[in-house]
C-alpha cells in the first residue's frame, strides 16, 4: 500500500517510502517473533525489492535490504544481518538465500503484491507495474507450529488412550470379566467337580455371595435403586447370566451325580480331539478307588410309603437334610459325599482317593520317613564320633562314605501280577487314616444324634397317619460301614446313566445296614473299619459277633458303637450351625470322651456290662455255649436294669393304672435289653445251647 501511495519521484514523497520501509525492516527485526538480534544471528527479513525504482534509497534494482546494509551496515547491531542483506540481488534465489542464513529452504517463503498504477517520474506521468517482493524465514513459526502440534498430537494420544482405557475398562467389567471367570468356574471344575460353588468377593454388604445371588446379576449397575422391579434388574449383563447358569448347571450336575459322578464331568470337560472340546460323553471309563462306604436306612418305610403316599417325599427330603449336612461337616476335607438315595436308604461315600493316587502318596511319605540316606547319614555320623574321623568336603572321598554306596535301601516287595493291586494295600499303612475313619464314623453319629433333634423331623410325630395320633412314630435310622476299594463310574447308556460304586465293599456295608435289624442296634462297622478306627475310638466299639455275610465266604469281626435315644435330650447339646462347624475342624482322637451326644448316647453302657457282655461272646465264639449263655443273659440283664434305674422310662412306669405297670415293665425290658445279647442268645438256643461239631468260631448271616 506503501509502494502505491508514494507514487512520485518527488523528494517528499522518496524520503516516505524510504522511512516507511526502513521502519517496517526495522520493526520485523526487533519485534516478538524469536529472530530478534539479541536472539538469534539470522534475519526475519531475507530479501525485499520494491518496483519500479523511483527513488535512490532503491538502488538500481530496487533491492532495498541491499542499500540497506550500504547505508547502515556499519552499525554493529546490524552488521549479522548484511552478511545475508548484503548479497542479495534482483536474481537471489530461495535456496541460495536459505543456504547464507543457514536455515532450510522449506523455511523461507516468496511474498508478492503487484498492481498497475499512474506514478510520476520527472514530471511524466504514466501507468507502471508496481511490485513488491519480500522473502521471509519462518523457523521460528515453524518450530512453534511443530512444538504446538506434538503438544496437540500428546494430548490426542492421551485423550485415545483415556477414551480406550474408559472402553476397556467396560469391556473388561461386562464380557471379558465375566468370560474370564466362566472359564475359571469351568477349569475348577474340570479339576474338581466336588469343589464349593464360586463367590464373589464381596456383596453391597460386604458379605460373601455365591454367583447363584440375584445381587451379582446387578454388578455393575448405575442404579442402586431398591424399588426398581425385579425384571429391570434381571438380564442387565447377559454374562452375568450365564456365568449363573453355568455354576447352577454344574452344581446340578454335581448334586445329581454325586462324589462317583465327579469323574464324568470332569473328563468330559477336560476331554479334547484335535484341539476341539469333545463331544459329552457320559460313559467315561470307571477307575478304581478307595473309600469307607455307609448306607444309611430309614427303619418302618413300608409302613411310612404307604401311610404318606407322595408326601414321602417330605419325609426323606427331611431325613436327607440332617445327613447331608453332618456328612459334608464331618468328612475329611471334602470326602463325605451322598452317591444316591435308593428310597428308604442312602449311599454315603467317604473317598479316600484314586489307587494309583493313593499309593504314591503312601510311598512318597514312606521314602521321606524311610529314607536310606537319613538312615546312613546317622551310621556315618555315629561312626565319625566313635573313631574321630572328620567331614570330608564334596570332592574328598573315605571309606567312611564309600561305604555308603553299599547301602542299599531296602525297596518294598513287587506286586505279582496274578495280585489285584487293589488289594495288595493295607488302608492301615496310610498315614492319618485313624482321623479319617474317625471323622466319618462320627459323622454317622452325629446323624444318629441329630434326627432326634431336628424339629422338622420330630414334627412328624403328630402326623396321625404315622402314629395313630397318640405321638408313638419316631424317625429312627440304621447304619452299616465298610472299607476298601471300589470301581467308581458310570453305568448306563447313552440315554440314561447313573454315577454309582460297584464293589464288595459297597454290598458289605449293606450288610452291615441290614444285620443292625438282627442285632437290634442303630450301627454296625466292619472288621475293615474298627481296625482303623484311632486307638480311643477302638475302645468305645463293641465286637458283636464273628461272621461271614451273604456273598462272601471271608469272616470277619463286626462292631457296634452302643448307641440309644430313648430317655437322651438331645436337645441339651444342641449347637449352633457355626459351633458344630468349628468342633468338625477343631476335630482330636479325645472327642470320644468329650463329645456331649456321643457320651449322651452310650450313657446306659457300663463297665460290668461290658465285662459280662464279653466274657458270654468270647465262650460263644469258642464253643462253650452254656457258660455263654449264662454270661449274655447277665449281661442284658444288668443292661435292663441301667436303664430303669437311671429313670429312663419313669413316666411309662409310674402308670395311675396299677394292672398296667407289670404290663409296662416287660415291655421296656423288651424294648431296652440288649439286643446283640438276646441275638447270640437266640442263635445259640435254636441250637439248644450246644455247639455244633464242626463250629468254627463264626456263623454265616443268612440274611441280607
Amino acid at each position: 500500500g506503501t509502494n502505491l501511495i508514494a507514487n512520485s519521484s518527488d523528494i517528499e514523497y522518496c524520503k516516505y517510502l524510504q522511512d516507511s520501509v526502513f521502519s517496517w525492516l526495522l520493526g520485523l527485526e526487533f519485534a516478538d517473533t524469536g529472530n530478534n538480534v539479541n536472539d538469534t544471528d539470522i534475519p526475519f527479513v531475507l530479501f525485499l525489492q520494491i518496483l519500479p525504482v523511483r527513488c535512490g534509497f532503491q538502488g538500481n534494482n530496487g533491492v532495498v535490504t541491499q542499500v540497506f546494509c550500504d547505508n547502515f551496515g556499519e552499525i554493529d547491531t546490524f552488521e549479522t544481518f548484511c552478511s545475508v542483506w548484503g548479497t542479495s540481488n534482483e536474481s537471489s534465489s530461495i535456496v541460495a538465500l536459505a543456504e547464507r542464513a543457514g536455515v532450510r529452504t522449506g523455511e523461507v517463503i516468496t511474498w508478492t503484491n503487484s498492481e498497475i498504477s499512474s506514478i510520476g517520474i520527472n514530471g511524466t506521468i504514466s501507468e507502471e507495474l508496481f511490485n513488491t517482493t519480500a522473502m521471509i524465514q519462518e523457523s521460528f513459526t515453524v518450530q512453534k507450529a511443530n512444538t504446538y502440534s506434538f503438544i496437540l498430537q500428546l494430548l490426542l494420544i492421551l485423550f485415545t488412550l483415556f477414551g480406550l482405557s474408559v472402553l476397556r475398562a467396560d469391556a473388561a467389567r461386562l464380557v471379558l470379566g465375566p468370560l474370564r471367570r466362566m472359564l475359571k468356574i469351568v477349569s475348577l471344575y474340570a479339576k474338581n467337580p466336588l469343589s464349593p460353588a464360586p463367590t464373589s468377593k464381596k456383596g453391597k454388604k460386604g458379605n460373601k455371595v455365591d454367583f447363584e445371588d440375584n445381587s451379582l446379576l446387578n454388578a455393575g449397575s448405575d442404579s442402586d435403586d431398591d424399588t426398581s422391579s425385579k425384571e429391570d434388574k434381571l438380564g442387565n449383563f447377559e454374562t452375568e447370566q450365564l456365568i449363573s447358569a453355568i455354576t447352577k448347571i454344574t452344581d446340578l450336575l454335581r448334586k445329581c451325580w454325586g462324589v462317583a459322578g465327579a469323574g464324568i464331568v470332569s473328563a468330559n470337560l477336560a476331554r479334547e480331539e484335535d484341539g476341539q472340546t469333545a463331544v459329552f460323553n457320559p460313559c467315561v471309563p470307571g477307575k478304581s478307588v478307595y473309600a469307607l462306604f455307609a448306607f444309611c436306612g430309614i427303619k418302618g418305610f413300608d409302613h411310612q410309603l404307604r401311610a404318606l403316599q407322595g408326601e414321602i417325599m417330605d419325609l426323606i427330603n427331611d431325613v436327607a437334610s440332617v445327613l447331608h449336612k453332618e456328612v459334608y461337616r464331618w468328612g475329611f476335607g471334602d470326602s463325605g459325599q451322598c452317591n444316591k438315595n435308593l428310597g428308604a436308604n442312602f449311599l454315603m461315600v467317604f473317598r479316600i482317593g484314586d489307587v494309583g493316587e493313593v499309593k504314591a502318596k503312601r510311598d512318597r511319605a514312606r521314602d521321606v520317613i524311610f529314607d536310606p540316606r537319613r538312615a546312613t547319614k546317622g551310621k556315618a555320623t555315629a561312626y565319625r564320633r566313635k573313631h574321630g574321623v572328620k567331614t570330608i568336603g564334596a570332592g574328598g572321598n573315605t571309606s567312611v562314605f564309600s561305604a555308603r554306596s553299599t547301602v542299599v535301601a531296602a525297596k518294598p516287595k513287587e506286586v505279582s501280577n496274578k495280585q489285584d493291586p487293589k488289594d495288595s494295600l493295607s488302608l492301615a499303612s496310610l498315614p492319618g487314616i485313624s482321623t479319617f475313619t474317625d471323622r466319618a464314623v462320627i459323622g454317622m453319629l452325629k446323624t444318629y444324634a441329630g434326627i432326634y433333634r431336628d424339629q422338622k423331623l420330630l414334627n412328624w410325630k403328630n402326623d396321625f397317619r404315622l402314629g395313630a395320633g397318640v405321638g408313638a412314630f419316631s424317625v429312627d435310622m440304621i447304619f452299616g460301614m465298610d472299607a476298601g476299594w471300589a470301581v467308581e463310574g458310570a453305568v448306563g447308556s447313552e440315554y440314561k446313566i447313573d454315577a454309582t460304586y460297584l464293589s464288595p465293599h459297597v454290598n458289605m456295608a449293606s450288610r452291615m445296614m441290614s444285620a443292625c435289624k438282627q442285632y437290634g442296634v442303630s450301627i454296625l462297622l466292619s472288621q475293615a473299619v474298627g481296625e482303623l478306627l484311632s486307638e480311643i475310638g477302638k475302645k468305645k466299639l463293641r465286637h458283636l459277633d464273628t461272621v461271614t455275610v451273604k456273598g462272601s465266604s471271608i469272616k470277619q469281626r463286626i462292631y457296634t458303637y452302643d448307641a440309644r435315644h430313648k430317655g437322651v435330650d438331645f436337645f441339651l447339646h444342641e449347637r449352633t450351625e457355626d459351633q458344630a462347624d468349628i468342633d468338625a475342624e477343631q476335630y482330636t482322637s479325645s472327642i470320644w470322651e468329650t463329645d456331649p451326644d456321643l457320651r449322651a448316647m452310650r450313657q446306659h453302657v457300663t463297665d460290668d456290662f461290658v465285662e459280662k457282655f464279653n466274657a458270654g461272646r468270647q465262650e460263644y465264639l469258642a464253643g462253650k455255649w452254656p457258660s455263654a449263655i449264662i454270661y449274655l443273659k447277665a449281661a442284658d440283664e444288668i443292661m435292663v436294669q441301667n436303664i430303669i434305674d437311671q429313670g429312663y422310662f419313669d413316666d411309662e412306669l409310674n402308670d395311675d393304672n396299677p394292672e398296667g405297670i407289670e404290663v409296662l415293665e416287660v415291655n421296656v425290658r423288651n424294648e431296652m435289653g440288649d439286643g446283640p445279647s438276646r441275638r447270640l442268645i437266640s442263635v445259640m438256643e435254636q441250637e439248644e445251647g450246644i455247639a455244633p461239631p464242626d463250629w468254627k468260631g463264626y456263623r454265616p448271616l443268612t440274611s441280607k
